[in-house]
């Protein structure tokens, strides 16, 4: 049988890479994916509730700055930017899933703290 710990870990992983649906679909996702994860999972565990936070305070941070890149896109250097804000968003999330999977704290940066 599975460890509470190990479980409430997982759930914490997940937050961070739930951020990933984004990706394959819909840019709201980014945001949707850890919002749902926590909102289920955060009464049960207070690392899945940090870990969940952080998330949604990266998802969020990462979308304001996408749409302020965006109209420079009919500058042609916002396309450049928006590939590397996909880029650091993608490594970052990485970086958190294994960071909260060996139990290490997670600090995103660039991160605005809308949760706290």
């Amino acid at each position: 049988m599975e460890q509470p710990q190990t479980t409430h870990r997982n759930w914490a992983t997940l937050c961070h890479l739930s951020g990933m649906a984004g990706f394959l679909f819909t840019p709201l996702v980014f945001i949707l994916g850890p919002l749902i994860i926590w909102l289920v999972k955060r009464n049960d565990d207070a690392e899945v509730d940090r870990h969940g936070k952080e998330a949604l305070n990266f998802q969020i941070s990462m979308m304001i700055y996408s749409l302020a890149v965006t109209p420079l896109a009919f500058l042609l250097i916002g396309l450049p930017l928006l590939l590397l804000l996909a880029a650091f968003d993608f490594i970052m999330i990485i970086v958190a899933a294994v960071r909260c999977k060996n139990g290490e704290p997670v600090h995103y940066p660039l991160t605005i703290r809308f949760l706290t």
